[in-house]
């Protein structure tokens, strides 16, 4: 069970600031297409949205640890 706590933890983790990391990598590199909103100067605000969240990235990840457990668990003779 510690082995677990302690994938799940540094998965977390290591997910987290991923993420954290990509959208200010994103956010400094995006340059805005002043072009294309000719007269159209609304103020209204759009974001996107998360394609996998991380509940769901964490029960995969859940997953994956106790099957590759399971596939490689030694016999003991």
């Amino acid at each position: 069970m510690k082995k677990y706590l302690v994938f799940i933890i540094s998965f977390a983790i290591i997910y987290t600031v991923f993420q954290i990391a990509s959208g200010l990598i994103l956010t400094a590199s995006y340059t805005p297409d002043y072009s294309s909103i000719e007269g159209n100067l609304s103020q209204t605000l759009v974001f996107g949205t998360t394609s996998i969240p991380l509940l769901v990235v964490l029960l995969t990840a859940t997953l994956a640890y106790f099957l590759s457990q399971k596939k490689f668990r030694t016999s003991k003779n």
